[in-house]
């Protein structure tokens, strides 16, 4: 499979797109303080064993996108996440992804070098696959993956080894966040979230569920500055290829708000995410487009 070579090429003041060789699924960006132009990594979705993972960089003084042949790797199937180390500080910079298994690799300036692959399976060499994964921002040390085979489970990456494994769900697994330290919710084919407590693993709360029957529930987000905050994404929603911005002010109106931009994509949007380090840029992924967009 052939490297890109290509930088970004629709260049403006609030818009930066960058074209990949194969479509695009999964992305990170690294909220790491190290590097002048933050890093983003970007998965490639091919219906195939072979797939690929590229970092990048963005230069907003040259509002370029830079690609970088030696931070490139082969990726075993699409991954279904990417996620770089919460801690800014953390030198050189951590990626982890999810596929087959859980893996770990460490970012240098010039090279990519895997530390880790880690199979949740306690009686086979094969893991069912993780559909997704959240890494703990207060324990670093701790990732939660969900999978297919119902089951969340809580690693110890330091250490590599299970911290814990639980029967999370009725059926698959989809999605995974931590709220707080020992804290995680999930959802899942069945249609609910449910919240785990590490500190009582044999119960669970279950804090939603789908208005219609065995409707999934695929993503998940909790709000990390207010936990009481979380929201969730049903199948067959959100496919209309728009990306909406809001300004959320210290009160809302009766009518609710207003979202300060829209933009229109020119396919179904797959990933989107806020860069940490540039505030003002959030990244969106659709079809093989990597496009920063300036709010």
């Amino acid at each position: 499979m052939e490297r890109s070579s290509q930088e970004s090429h629709l260049r403006s003041e609030n818009c930066v797109t960058y074209e990949s060789p194969y479509p695009l699924y999964s992305m990170a960006i690294s909220s790491s303080t190290q590097h002048h132009h933050p890093r983003i990594a970007i998965g490639s979705f091919i219906e195939e064993y072979n797939n690929r993972v590229d970092i990048v960089s963005f230069d907003e003084d040259a509002l370029a996108i830079r690609t970088h042949p030696g931070l490139s790797f082969d990726h075993p199937y699409p991954p279904t996440k990417l996620m770089f180390h919460p801690n800014s500080r953390t030198s050189p910079d951590h990626l982890a992804s999810s596929g087959e298994y859980l893996r770990l690799w460490e970012v240098r300036d010039n090279s990519i070098q895997p530390l880790s692959v880690l199979n949740n399976s306690k009686t086979s060499e094969f893991c069912a696959p993780l559909t997704s994964f959240d890494w703990n921002e207060v324990e670093p040390r701790r990732i939660g993956t969900s999978s297919i085979d119902t089951t969340c489970t809580i690693w110890d990456v330091e250490r590599g080894v299970v911290e814990t494994q639980l029967i999370a769900h009725d059926k698959e697994v989809y999605d995974i966040a931590w709220g707080e330290a020992g804290v995680f919710a999930s959802v899942s084919a069945d249609g609910s979230v449910r919240i785990f407590d590490l500190r009582d693993k044999e119960h669970s709360t279950i804090i939603y569920e789908s208005p219609q029957p065995d409707t999934p529930l695929l993503r998940l987000a909790w709000n990390k500055q207010d936990v009481r905050y979380m929201a969730t994404i049903l199948m067959d929603r959100g496919d209309d290829s728009q990306a909406l911005i809001w300004e959320l002010p210290t009160l809302a109106g009766p009518n609710g708000i207003d979202p300060m931009s829209v933009y229109l994509a020119s396919s179904e949007i797959n990933q989107l995410q806020w860069s940490a380090a540039q505030p003002e840029w959030i990244a969106i992924a659709f079809s093989n487009k990597l496009q920063l967009l300036k709010v």
